[in-house]
């Protein structure tokens, strides 16, 4: 275990929010400037450089989730949404996973593909074996790219060939570029790219380069987190932790075996790591993207989780696609994001890919928690009654 400050706040969630950041920022040591962004952070200025057309600021809450412990560390988890009972559920979920020693998590390197289309090609068969002859000579045309992700041991890898040989609109050949774009999350690097090596594919291929641009399946960039948590820690007056623990197995089968259900059930691990990837900059269309093709790879939409029990203790693992970056992109403009990723205590994109999958399974473990025992409805309907109360007596105030 480290020597990092604890997340466990009790009572966390009975201070007003004053009080809270600034235990928040003392844990994380954020100055000045960087408390005040947690205040929003982004200006019209900045927000004007980042899309066109900008005539306004759309906020957002921002709250934490604490209580996990990651791979032996204390972790206080930044989450922007505004789905009631969603923080409250995962902060309880990792106290719960606490009494287990704390989340697994790792990942592999971050690979990402590129495709580049090319049609028209005479002679597709004979055509893919000269790319693949030429690999090495091809991927040199992309030496004077991204010298900062090559300096940091990245680069392109490695060129696979795939015909499509029966499409809507014909014979196509599809190459991928396989590239490690180390913390970046990768888009424009790749994207550039494909972009560089059409020209030369057209000319081995005798065919035409139609699109050029990154796979959003990013399944060789992929990070997984673990669990185990005692049948014991889910014991309470109302029901037992035998029967609380077999029934988040039953309920992980059933979204294994029918697609209505998950659906449903992988939403629920989306609102925690979407929270994460929108309080850090990522970009989250693309992650559930990749993430629910990976959960169709068999043939069948699934569950991206296995939950079982050995022994007296449920175990719990997921594992799917995460392209993220810390460095780059909305992680350098907002100044909110760049806080996030201090109270994350700056994480590489490896481990942030690992923190959400962290904060994916916890929001799993809660979710179906309260769908096997008190309802879902139960805590969700108090908060939501709350808010109600709050947009009633701001209506009374017109």
């Amino acid at each position: 275990m480290t020597s990092s400050p604890s997340s466990r706040l009790s009572g966390f969630y009975r201070l007003p929010p004053q009080q809270r950041r600034q235990l928040v920022s003392t844990w994380a040591q954020l100055d000045a400037a960087e408390q005040a962004a947690l205040g929003g952070g982004l200006d019209l200025g900045t927000a004007d450089q980042l899309i066109e057309n900008v005539i306004g600021l759309y906020s957002l809450p921002l709250a934490i989730a604490p209580n996990f412990i990651i791979n032996d560390r204390e972790y206080l988890i930044p989450l922007v949404i505004e789905e009631p009972s969603v923080v409250a559920a995962m902060a309880n979920a990792a106290r719960l996973v606490r009494a287990g020693g704390g989340f697994r998590t790792g990942s592999t390197e971050p690979i990402m593909i590129g495709q580049i289309q090319l049609i028209d090609v005479p002679y597709p068969h004979a055509a893919a074996m000269r790319i693949r002859a030429l690999q090495d000579e091809l991927l040199a045309k992309l030496d004077h790219l991204h010298p900062t992700i090559r300096k940091l041991g990245g680069g392109p890898l490695e060129l696979q060939v795939r015909p499509l040989l029966d499409t809507a609109a014909g014979p196509m050949l599809i190459v991928h570029l396989l590239m490690d774009t180390r913390d970046a999350m990768g888009a424009n690097a790749l994207n550039t790219a494909c972009e560089t090596l059409a020209p030369e594919l057209e000319a081995i291929s005798e065919g035409r380069a139609l699109l050029r641009i990154l796979s959003n399946l990013s399944d060789r960039r992929r990070a997984w987190a673990s669990c185990r948590v005692p049948v014991s820690a889910f014991d309470s007056d109302e029901f037992s932790g035998e029967d609380v623990a077999a029934g988040i197995a039953a309920a992980n089968a059933f979204a294994v075996a029918d697609p209505y259900r998950a659906t449903t059930h992988n939403k629920g691990i989306f609102n925690g790591i979407d929270a994460v990837a929108l309080a850090t900059g990522q970009d989250w269309r693309a992650i559930e993207a990749g993430a629910h093709a990976y959960a169709a790879r068999n043939g069948r939409y699934q569950s991206l989780t296995d939950w079982h029990v050995e022994d007296d203790v449920l175990v719990g693992r997921l594992e799917l696609p995460l392209a993220v970056g810390t460095v780059g992109g909305l992680t350098k403009l907002h100044p909110a994001a760049r806080a996030a990723l201090k109270i994350l205590q700056h994480p590489d994109a490896r481990t942030l890919s690992e923190i959400m999958a962290a904060a994916g399974l916890a929001q799993n473990l809660a979710a179906l928690r309260a769908l096997v025992s008190e309802g879902i409805q139960q805590g969700h309907m108090r908060l939501h009654a709350r808010r109600l109360r709050t947009s009633s007596n701001s209506s009374s105030q017109l």
